[in-house]
């Protein structure tokens, strides 16, 4: 695969990229933007760097209109309209503004394909939209991700992500709640935060891509239960009820005219929020069961959506066993004192050094189209134990993401340093094991490797309660996909080897990329992907795992760092 080399006053960065994708979407993926205003069609002639012309094609004609010949002779051209085939070094001459947002790679769940023809723009607006566009959401607990579409076409035009501010009250969804039943002010200040954060992703593709943010007429939003309920501002004190749990949350707001107005967009926007199932079963897993036609894929089949608030969800070929886990925030890289969420810097994928290459299976992306690995640098953490490790956009390590810990900790059990039952070697100090020991510190500690066991057990106690719910074993399990932003860089291999995931083939575990989004998307642009929303969520089987009697040894089962049984 290709590699973009983007050069800057603080070095180098490389970026794998696709051939074929110009470089201005090779850099939207990266935190180096460059300066646009015409969805990349060449119309503003903004987004300037320089390369050599060696191997590129020719300029075209948007280039020769905003490029003098001198500019042209000296490499300057149009990020958005050169697609080289090969290795490529590029300086760029027109950055944009920094942003909290990123622009995001389509392809991530492009498994999803509306079932029909496009919906087309909502009925009886009093005013004529010669260009409707439709957003669709997905409100996570540490992310909020969006996708623009062209209602005429069902064409989707880009994307957005970035954290979900409510953060700074809490990183799990039950310490946002408490917040906001502490006071009605921290409650309207949640809800403040995550409709300004959706308004402000708008406004930064608006801008980009040069289109007008009242020509969106249509929303369809998903995400966990809590999340809905702290953004209506209703009934989020249910969610703190154990008794409520299975219940349909009544968490829907009343009135949507308000986000219209914060948003910026059409007045008469239809703004759809997709229902909850119950309790902690929220919309966004509803939403991942359709994109992914779970219920069509056969008895076996299992979608695990990783987060804050994992969900799960099981078709045994008559019935849809779905639950929820409260695994904490390990996933996203919260709560682990060297992690961080899926952002530039975040060490993403670690393996062993040379010499232990016996002990490293085979690599197994997540889609098609990822690099191998190219390794970034390395680190002695342990006499005879060097590891190598890959960062996101390649930059300067700042911590690891969830699957980066899945690695490390997988690669620490096969080299010995940790044990099944999560406990350090001897050699290793009771203050932890030193990952990096420079400018920056990173260190794993026992409390490290507890959280992340706490919430591997979650999730395999729910996994194993619905299985006995549907009167299934784990050897009667054939496909598993897997959902969440934890699972679009998730090494299979290293997910099974610690039991993370249930011991399939590989050819059956899918990594989907964001399901929930997906399903969203489905929603927006298809005539009857809605009505498949309703039908799975009327069928669906809400299971408490609080009210199961086997969790706790599940759970306890769970927590070991090894295979799971044939």
């Amino acid at each position: 695969m290709p590699v973009l080399t983007i050069k800057t006053e603080g070095g180098e960065r490389h970026v794998a990229f696709t051939a074929g994708q110009s470089i201005r979407e090779v850099l939207d993926s990266t935190s180096r933007r460059v300066r646009s205003g015409c969805r990349g069609m060449g119309a503003c002639g903004l987004c300037r760097i320089q390369t050599t012309t060696e191997g590129l094609d020719p300029p075209t004609l948007a280039e020769r209109l905003h490029l003098s010949s001198d500019q042209l002779v000296s490499g300057v051209r149009l990020a958005c309209q050169v697609k080289p085939k090969g290795n490529l070094e590029v300086t760029v001459l027109n950055p944009a503004p920094l942003s909290k947002w990123k622009t995001t790679d389509h392809c991530r769940h492009s498994f999803m394909h509306p079932r029909n023809l496009p919906a087309g723009p909502p009925p009886g607006l009093s005013t004529v939209v010669e260009h409707p566009y439709g957003v669709a959401i997905d409100l996570g607990t540490t992310h909020v991700s969006l996708s623009f579409y062209d209602l005429l076409t069902g064409e989707w035009i880009t994307g957005r992500h970035g954290l979900n501010p409510q953060a700074e009250y809490g990183s799990d969804v039950i310490t946002r709640l408490m917040a906001a039943c502490e006071s009605p002010e921290l409650a309207r200040a949640l809800r403040r935060l995550a409709l300004d954060a959706v308004g402000d992703a708008i406004a930064d593709i608006a801008t980009r891509e040069g289109v007008g943010p009242e020509q969106v007429v249509k929303v369809v939003l998903g995400g966990n239960t809590a999340m809905l309920a702290l953004l209506s501002g209703r009934n989020y004190q249910q969610l703190l009820q154990p008794a409520r749990w299975m219940n349909c949350i009544d968490c829907l707001p009343e009135d949507t005219a308000e986000y219209s107005r914060i948003w910026g967009i059409h007045s008469e926007a239809v703004i759809d929020i997709l229902p909850p199932l119950a309790g902690f079963v929220g919309s966004d897993l509803v939403a991942g069961v359709v994109a992914t036609q779970l219920t069509g894929s056969g008895p076996g089949s299992l979608l695990i959506d990783f987060g804050t608030n994992s969900e799960v969800a099981l078709w045994d070929g008559k019935t849809l066993w779905v639950t929820s886990a409260a695994g904490g925030p390990a996933f996203e890289g919260s709560g682990i004192s060297c992690g961080m969420p899926a952002e530039s810097g975040a060490i993403y994928q670690v393996r062993l050094h040379e010499g232990h290459e016996n002990e490293n299976p085979p690599h197994t992306p997540g889609s098609p189209d990822d690099p191998e690995i190219k390794i970034a640098d390395s680190i002695c953490v342990a006499p005879g134990l060097i590891l190598d490790f890959n960062t996101i956009d390649g930059e300067n390590p700042a911590g690891f993401c969830g699957s980066g810990i899945v690695d490390l900790i997988a690669c620490l059990v096969r080299s010995g340093t940790l044990t099944s039952m999560g406990r350090f070697s001897p050699d290793v100090p009771p203050s932890g094991l030193t990952l990096l020991n420079g400018e920056l510190k990173l260190v794993l500690t026992k409390k490290d490797v507890d959280a992340f066991q706490r919430a591997k057990g979650a999730v395999s106690a729910a996994i194993m309660v619905l299985l006995s719910e549907a009167r299934m074993s784990c050897g009667d399990l054939r496909q598993i996909f897997i959902g969440g932003a934890f699972g679009a860089f998730l090494d299979k291999a290293c997910a099974v080897d610690i039991g993370l995931l249930p011991d399939v083939t590989h050819a059956g575990i899918h990594l989907c990329g964001n399901t929930a989004l997906a399903g969203c998307e489905g929603a927006l642009v298809s005539r009857d992907f809605r009505d498949c929303l309703k039908m799975v969520a009327a069928g669906a089987k809400v299971v408490n795992l609080s009210e199961e009697a086997g969790f706790t040894d599940y759970f306890l089962d769970g927590l070991y760092l090894n295979r799971w049984p044939k």
